[in-house]
């Protein structure tokens, strides 16, 4: 049986979104999104878990040097830091800021710049938007 190691970096990020679907109306929009409907949108004090999947180099006992890869996290993480998601950032212009979506917009960014860049492969992406709700998003 064989192991596997993963790395995990925790970063903190604040961001304010809004819930709505432009193709329904606005009872439809609370109906389903609630008070989250609001234009002045509400923020979160996001949690944002980062773990690679790879080999540990003999050499350096690591998979990633961790000052390797906060910067990776950092840039990525320029878009979405005191933003208003819904307007302050492209990849929403046409997709719902949930968690669910910021989550997968961050795997894409993070994953390109960590294939790019580095020899290990992006394992999972776990979002907090709450300290008892997250999202976990990982390709299978």
């Amino acid at each position: 049986m064989g192991y596997k190691t993963l790395l995990t970096k925790r970063v903190e990020f604040s961001a304010s979104h809004r819930y709505w679907n432009p193709k329904w109306n606005e009872e439809a929009n609370k109906a389903i999104f609630g008070k989250c409907i609001s234009p002045y949108g509400h923020g979160h004090n996001y949690v944002l878990e980062v773990t690679v999947d790879g080999t540990v180099d003999p050499d350096t006992g690591m998979i990633i040097n961790i000052y390797d890869l906060k910067p990776i996290i950092s840039e990525v993480l320029k878009d979405f830091d005191h933003k208003f998601l819904n307007e302050d950032n492209p990849y929403f212009k046409d997709l719902i800021p949930t968690t669910e979506n910021i989550a997968r917009v961050l795997w894409d960014l993070i994953e390109k710049k960590l294939r790019e860049t580095t020899g290990c492969k992006l394992y999972r992406i776990r979002l907090y938007e709450s300290p008892d709700l997250y999202v976990d998003y990982r390709r299978e």
